[in-house]
């Protein structure tokens, strides 16, 4: 098998199905109070710096099912470089949510936190930092069990 050949590995919806359910549960708990558009840029932004080629795949198609412009999708990787793009509360989530999924760079910087507090009420941070959480933790399952976009 060559390296671009990568066989997928275990199917945990299979093997441990009260843990993927929950995982389904928190998912729609975590996007509630959000709006579906930063939702998708999100979690397609995590998915991104997480390289889970499933879950960019997935998000961006959901993206575009809800009118994500392809400009937004295309630049989302150099957010910071594409100004006026984006709002100045879709920037503060992203800086927060790029911190969370990157934690081995140290610990979230109270700037970063700050900014995103200024955008967002207490229970609509808590629930951007609900979702971040919970996209690494599919990003993660899926990465590790090599599931692929062909396969969905």
């Amino acid at each position: 098998m060559t390296t671009t050949e990568r066989k997928a590995r275990i199917n945990l919806a299979h093997n441990a199905p009260a843990f993927y359910k929950a995982m389904f549960t928190l998912d729609s708990a975590a996007r509630q109070g959000l709006e579906p558009e930063l939702v998708e840029l999100i979690l397609t932004r995590c998915s991104q710096i997480n390289h889970c080629a499933f879950c960019i795949d997935m998000h961006t198609a959901d993206a575009r099912k809800i009118g994500v412009s392809e400009q937004k999708l295309y630049l989302l990787n150099a957010w910071e470089e594409a100004q006026g793009l984006y709002t100045d509360r879709e920037r503060a989530a992203f800086a927060l949510a790029e911190a969370i999924t990157v934690l081995t760079d140290g610990f979230v910087p109270d700037s970063v936190y700050q900014e995103a507090e200024e955008h967002f009420d207490e229970t609509e941070l808590a629930q951007l930092i609900s979702l971040v959480v919970t996209i690494n933790a599919w990003n993660r399952i899926a990465v590790t069990t090599r599931m692929s976009p062909q396969a969905r």
